[in-house]
């Protein structure tokens, strides 16, 4: 089961955030947003499968996070959890920590926006377009 998620890169595009990587639906980006990847994400939270949301309210469910842009792929695991709303209609979060609020989407993550392939990152910050599929397993 799959959510797929097209949004593009920006100039900011750091991804230097150790706990947490994320997309937004806004068409900007500050200097801050360190864990942000991509911006004008054509998805969000709140519209996803109401199948795929009931099967990552388990703890037990595995959620794989693909990015592939500017010819680079790489991919991040985490998990579900019983709190997952997906109630934003404006970003997702996926954390290496247990914090749950209304935008994260998966938590107990193996990476974060820090780990992410640079080359991948580089390719984001000259603002290619980012497409990220996230599978339940």
């Amino acid at each position: 089961m799959n959510e797929i998620i097209h949004a593009r890169g920006h100039e900011n595009v750091t991804a230097q955030h150790a706990s947490t990587l994320e997309l937004t639906s806004d068409d900007f980006l500050t200097p801050a947003g360190d864990c942000i990847l991509g911006i004008e994400a054509d998805r969000v939270p709140a519209g996803f499968d109401e199948s795929f949301v009931a099967a990552c309210q388990s703890a037990d469910t595995t959620i794989v996070v693909r990015l592939q842009a500017g010819g680079y792929t790489d991919s991040v695991r985490g998990r579900g959890h019983p709190e997952l709303t997906f109630a934003s209609e404006r970003s997702l979060v996926c954390r290496t920590s247990e914090y749950v609020d209304d935008r994260t989407v998966a938590v107990g993550m193996d990476a974060a926006a820090g780990n992410i392939d640079r080359s991948l990152v580089d390719a984001l910050a000259d603002g290619v377009e980012l497409t990220v599929t996230l599978t339940v397993e």
